[in-house]
């Protein structure tokens, strides 16, 4: 590369101007703080109001806070109570808020694909408590249920605790695998 010419430099110069050399050349990125509240929560409650409000609002739909529990034969009933507890700590979470029966069906398997890949054995899926279903019910919780009992490397599954979501959501123990 060919060295710039007197007169280029100095045309350069004077075309900038005074320069501050900089110390350090990082930009910190400014982080939002994420909000504490329970967003969706709030959300499913705000329409279950507006839905008991409503004229077309009938009792008998609601949903009954019924828990889903699996347990595949074989496995001690030890470590679904460990699982009910709490006690397994769930390293992955899927959050199926908003989406359609089929999108959740293939998010379910990818996500169960991507935990057996990471050889993950304890997850937290969170189908939702059907509020924003208006008078349909839960839809997707009865639809998990039965798409995870289909499923091989899972081996058992309960709803979760309160703080996790509740009959909203659903611990899943996943079987180990030695594959790398």
């Amino acid at each position: 590369m060919k060295k710039p010419s007197r007169e280029d430099t100095e045309l350069f110069r004077s075309s900038v101007g005074k320069v501050k050399p900089v110390g350090n050349d990082r930009v910190m990125p400014v982080r939002q703080p994420v909000s504490p509240r329970p967003v969706f929560r709030e959300m499913d409650e705000a329409e279950a109001l507006r839905d008991m409000l409503s004229e077309q609002f009938d009792p008998t739909d609601m949903e009954t806070g019924d828990e889903l529990l699996y347990i595949r034969p074989g496995l001690q009933h030890r470590t679904l109570k460990k699982l009910r507890r709490g006690v397994i700590v769930v390293n992955a979470e899927l959050d199926l808020h908003g989406m359609t029966v089929p999108i959740a069906r293939d998010a379910i398997a990818g996500f169960l694909r991507e935990c057996r890949r990471r050889r993950i054995q304890c997850v937290r899926i969170i189908h939702g408590k059907g509020l924003g279903s208006r008078h349909r019910g839960p839809v997707l919780k009865q639809k998990v249920g039965h798409w995870l009992q289909q499923r091989d490397e899972v081996l058992a599954y309960c709803s979760a605790r309160a703080y996790d979501g509740g009959t909203g959501a659903i611990y899943v123990l996943l079987r180990r695998t030695n594959n790398r």
